[in-house]
């Protein structure tokens, strides 16, 4: 397998610290055991000039090569998600309601190996930055590092970040340049009326049918506002009105995902949405309150640092393949929107989906991908 010797060497580890991560999920902001156990382990590395409280429990850890050069980022998401597992693994989630099925305990764990081998062998030039992120699933913590000045503050200039990808073949990178994973807007409508007797609706004005017309509505902006050739998804996810079969509701609400890789169709489907929705309100008689929540902007690899990427993937004798974009969404976007880098999908062979109650991360890419990370280093920032 692609891996290098001495990371090899400890691949035992690798498993029991990941599989410590798997039993002790935390979700969103609140990682602050995973962020001590992390802490810990880079201590215990011999790492010193560790930065912790970023974006409440993000740890930032430095070290520093031999010879002056640059910073290079290299980033691992530490959350889990708020659901139950059903894997009966002997090293299954001790925490009801959460568990690592996105794969963030790998995620992390890959990072502490490519640390321990960094701080061992320091057979680079400059600084790396080690960054231990919450809340990928939910809260944006990238955003928050972001805003909160890790990139400026320890000068990183360049950033990379890996996810494992089921279905892929074992050992495989694969990803693309340009656009790979979505942006992942929210739309929610609410539309007040005027209820009454379902047998009289000549008494109403019924939010029931304003609401049925605007989700129908609003795929006339995928198919008939945006070119054939820019990828739109706009997926009504929730309706809720009504209590009884025979009383038209006073009020309702939905709710809707909204997906694409371009800020032009972005910013086009927000104003389109708003411009339907209040458009049948008024031709119904009834009025619509509307809310258009951006949130992570789409993920969009540079081109310069994923060609390089793959070139460190098959150094390390890993295979390699491209990506079709896909609209799932990823918070390592705000980095990659603040410095140049690149994300790419690593391949842990057949096993059950992300966000799966049955998921588990396959232990055998833990070794390949804390390989990856330390040859980028050793490749990006060679000893002078």
């Amino acid at each position: 397998m692609p891996v290098i010797n001495r990371i090899a060497d400890f691949a035992d580890d690798l498993k029991t610290w990941r599989r410590h991560l798997h039993q002790h999920p935390e979700i969103r902001f609140e990682c602050h055991q995973t962020a001590a156990f992390v802490v810990e382990r880079l201590r215990s590395f011999g790492i010193t000039e560790i930065h912790e409280g970023i974006a409440e429990s993000g740890v930032v850890a430095i070290i520093e090569g031999q010879g002056e050069g640059p910073v290079i980022g290299l980033r691992a998401d530490m959350d889990a998600l708020p659901m139950d597992e059903e894997t009966g693994l002997p090293y299954a989630s001790t925490v009801a309601g959460k568990m690592h099925a996105c794969g963030h305990d790998g995620h992390t764990t890959m990072l502490l190996g490519a640390a321990r081998y960094l701080a061992e062998t320091r057979n680079f030039a400059g600084k790396v930055a080690l960054i231990f992120q919450p809340a990928e699933e939910w809260g944006g913590g990238a955003g928050v590092m972001v805003e909160e000045g890790i990139m400026d503050r320890f000068g990183i200039t360049q950033v990379y970040g890996i996810h494992n990808a089921p279905d892929v073949p074992v050992g495989e990178f694969h990803g693309r340049s340009g656009p790979l994973m979505a942006s992942a807007d929210v739309l929610w409508v609410t539309v007040n009326g005027r209820g009454g007797h379902g047998a009289h609706p000549e008494n109403c004005a019924d939010p029931v049918a304003a609401i049925v017309q605007m989700v129908s509505a609003l795929q006339t902006i995928v198919s008939r506002n945006r070119k054939g050739t820019d990828a739109l998804v706009i997926s009504v996810t929730q309706i809720h009105t009504g209590s009884a079969d025979n009383v038209i509701p006073d009020q309702g609400w939905f709710c809707a995902t909204v997906r694409t890789f371009d800020e032009e169709v972005r910013g086009m489907a927000e104003s389109r949405s708003a411009e339907i929705v209040h458009g049948i309100a008024a031709a119904m008689g009834v009025s619509a309150e509307v809310k258009y929540e951006r949130g992570y902007p789409a993920t969009v690899n540079h081109a310069e640092n994923t060609d390089f990427a793959f070139d460190v993937a098959r150094e390390i004798g890993a295979g390699t393949g491209e990506s079709a974009p896909v609209m799932g969404a990823e918070d390592f976007s705000y980095m990659l929107e603040a410095r140049p880098g690149a994300y790419l999908f690593l391949g842990q062979g057949e096993s059950a989906g992300l966000h799966h109650p049955k998921y588990d991360f396959n232990d055998e890419i833990a070794p390949i991908g804390a390989s990856f990370f330390a040859r980028l280093v050793e490749r990006a920032q060679p000893r002078g």
